[in-house]
């Protein structure tokens, strides 16, 4: 009986070790790229990946399309990954039907998609990847596309259905990031202003909009509008995290940045953010940077 009982002990042991060990096994996310009017791209895609590495809650693999034209090739498993990082841009070829098929398979099942800067550029004419950013520019993008987004002083957001263009941004600059919804896991704990490092502010974005979450906005100098940068859109069971923030290298080094994909990331993949705010987050007055070096 008492080689039954330390048995029985020994395996109770290994079964909670093991649950422990599952528990703290990172997750796995995929960043996407290979074709972006951003010159820049492969060291952003770097970058991002060391980011999401030094959480210690992911481990990062990327897939990269050839550098022209639809590649048959490209064609990630996705299933495989917790969340899935675009960093295409503007003017990419279409992914081929069969990748569209399953990445709009994995994301309404529940999986995680994060789109940075101008990934919301990228595939105007696939309509469940413009369901799934909510909002983008450029493309041929207008009216017919969604309406504008933005909200006024008080924080109400505006569905501006007039015609014109989607997509725009003036010279860039420093400017204030201004926290809508101080709840939000993402948000939470941010200061309700602070001030982004140099960067493109994107405005007069459109699109469908739909299952959309405004949780800070910035105050667009050519539309004179407080145009979204930190939102959410629930796309069936998938939860998408979306930045317009991040068009160059000291752009991604920006606390703020680092901290917004971090929390984005885990919350698109979770639901749920662990990554705290960290002591060098910008405030209203100054930015605050981190050298990349890597």
């Amino acid at each position: 009986m008492k080689n039954i009982a330390l048995a029985a002990a020994l395996l109770a042991t290994s079964l909670l070790f093991s649950v422990a060990a599952t528990a703290t096994e990172p997750m796995k996310a995929l960043i996407v790229d290979g074709q972006n009017n951003h010159g820049v791209w492969p060291k952003t895609t770097q970058m991002m990946k060391s980011y999401l590495e030094d959480t210690k809650l992911f481990t990062v693999d990327v897939a990269t399309a050839a550098p022209k034209g639809t590649d048959p090739n490209f064609k990630p498993d996705f299933g495989r990954y917790n969340v899935v990082v675009c960093n295409f841009g503007h003017g990419a070829a279409p992914w081929p039907k069969e990748t569209e098929s399953a990445f709009e398979e994995f994301v309404s099942g529940g999986g995680g998609f994060v789109v940075v800067h101008a990934a919301d550029n990228s595939f105007p004419a696939w309509p469940a990847y413009n369901e799934m950013i909510g909002l983008g520019g450029w493309g041929g993008r207008n009216e017919n596309s969604g309406p504008y987004v933005y909200t006024n002083d008080a924080g109400d957001v505006i569905r501006d259905t007039s015609a014109g263009r989607g997509g725009n941004h003036g010279k860039q600059w420093e400017f204030p990031v201004v926290v809508r919804d101080r709840e939000h896991p993402i948000t939470k704990g941010m200061p309700v202003e602070w001030l982004h490092a140099q960067d493109e502010l994107y405005d007069q974005l459109r699109g469908p909009a739909r299952n959309m979450e405004i949780l800070a906005t910035a105050e667009s100098q050519v539309t004179k509008r407080h145009e979204p940068m930190i939102f959410t859109i629930r796309y069936g069971k998938g939860r998408v995290f979306h930045t317009p923030m991040g068009h160059a290298e000291y752009s991604l080094e920006c606390v703020g940045f680092i901290t917004t994909l971090q929390r984005g990331t885990e919350w698109a993949a979770t639901g749920k953010v662990t990554v705290a705010i960290p002591d060098d987050f910008p405030g209203a007055d100054e930015t605050s940077s981190r050298r990349f070096a890597k």
